[in-house]
């Protein structure tokens, strides 16, 4: 692709880093196939290759518009454009700085002002995330069902971790809606990792990984909170631990993001370069170890795969590997490669298009009749359980059961 960006953007990084991206896109239009925005609207503008085009537009006329804005904002960052492009366009990347672009040259209706603001206020925040839905549980009753049951609730469960008494640890990063809302996924793979004569060290810091920030556009607040991030892990791996882990496939991709993130950061580029590469999601590090065999007793499981897992992470196949190891039988999904609709924050900012993604991949779960649904990102899980009504789970709490029974209360 051609660019005419004006020498002035070009003289900033994200104005070469832009083009860059830019020139490496042959407009070839595979990626709106795989597009869930593109199929479900059928807007050009609305698929990957639209969205480029008006980034460019944007960088070489100096014109942001709302229309823009909005078909940006409907963009779920899903990437699964970038797992089909044939050039390896980093889609993502240009997606944060057209994002920027927008932020700064366009303002926000009030309401919208206040609802980013809101999120990023309350979510990253663990205890007051916590308190906002022990809130909202008082009135959950008077609610309409539809927003009833998207009503997460806050898990119960004792934190009776194994032991740390391997000398192989791992440093869990966990993070700040998912142990508010299902604290025995971590504890299961605790379990797992405890048979694999691996300890699970715990920071005991209620950090969000940046994420939230990040993709509301927040960069100074994401910036700072992952160099705060950095500053608390860095005497652990210090002290050799092997891995730095999420069981949340969102986070584990942010985490792999620090080194490209904060690149430009003369104080901790080498530091973050370092978290990226001694990132593991939990399936990476599960799948490289010799476990105790399992028997799953063929039970039936529908496996989603998280965008972050599959298309961020590119991690296709690693958990349901490890499944079919364990005796569970792995239903075929259909559509596999489709975003549920949760991704992060988008299911609150665009609920009607998060709803309808949602319902698809329901349907596609569903279609095999498996006793259970299992993912790899609390996210899809809540946006999952709120219209199926088959169980679901992550997918590390497969594993767990099958050598002791999680102690697990959702409420």
């Amino acid at each position: 692709m051609q660019t005419k960006i004006p020498a002035e953007k070009l003289a900033s990084e994200a104005g070469r880093e832009a083009d860059r991206i830019l020139r490496s896109c042959v407009h070839c239009g595979f990626c709106t196939a795989t597009c869930p925005t593109y199929q479900l609207l059928g807007d050009e503008l609305d698929g990957p290759r639209g969205r480029i085009y008006l980034i460019k537009e944007m960088l070489e006329s100096g014109s942001v518009t709302d229309k823009t804005r909005d078909h940006l904002d409907r963009c779920l960052t899903c990437r699964s454009c970038e797992s089909t492009c044939p050039s390896g366009v980093e889609y993502a990347h240009l997606l944060d700085i057209g994002r920027e672009l927008c932020e700064a040259g366009t303002e926000r209706p009030m309401g919208e002002r206040l609802h980013r603001k809101a999120m990023v206020a309350l979510l990253p925040n663990r205890a007051r995330f916590s308190l906002l839905l022990k809130g909202a549980s008082l009135i959950k009753p008077l609610l309409p069902k539809r927003l009833k049951a998207s009503l997460p609730s806050v898990s119960q469960t004792p934190l009776n971790w194994p032991q740390l008494r391997h000398e192989r640890k791992v440093l869990l990063i966990e993070g700040c809606v998912q142990p508010v809302l299902d604290a025995g996924i971590d504890r299961a793979a605790a379990i797992v990792l405890d048979r694999a004569g691996i300890s699970v060290q715990r920071t005991g810091m209620a950090q969000c990984c940046g994420a939230l920030e990040h993709h509301l556009n927040a960069t100074d607040a994401a910036h700072k909170r992952m160099r705060s991030n950095i500053d608390h892990w860095w005497p652990y791996l210090e002290a050799g631990v092997e891995a730095i882990i999420s069981t949340a496939s969102a986070c584990a991709l942010q985490l792999k993001e620090y080194g490209y993130l904060l690149r430009n950061d003369p104080a901790y580029a080498e530091k973050a370069k370092q978290i990226s590469a001694l990132t593991a999601d939990i399936s990476e590090l599960i799948a490289r170890q010799e476990l105790p065999a399992t028997n799953g007793d063929g039970e039936k499981i529908a496996f989603h795969a998280s965008c972050t897992l599959q298309h961020g992470q590119k991690l296709s196949g690693v958990v349901e590997a490890i499944l079919s190891k364990a005796g569970y039988e792995l239903v075929a999904v259909n559509n596999s490669h489709l975003c549920c609709g949760a991704a992060g924050t988008y299911t609150l900012l665009q609920p009607e298009i998060g709803e309808a993604l949602s319902m698809n991949k329901i349907e596609s779960l569903e279609a095999g009749q498996p006793a259970r649904i299992a993912t790899a990102n609390i996210g899809c899980m809540k946006q999952i359980e709120a219209g199926s009504e088959i169980p679901v789970v992550h997918w590390i709490e497969l594993l767990a059961e099958l050598y002791e029974k999680p102690q697990t209360d959702r409420g």
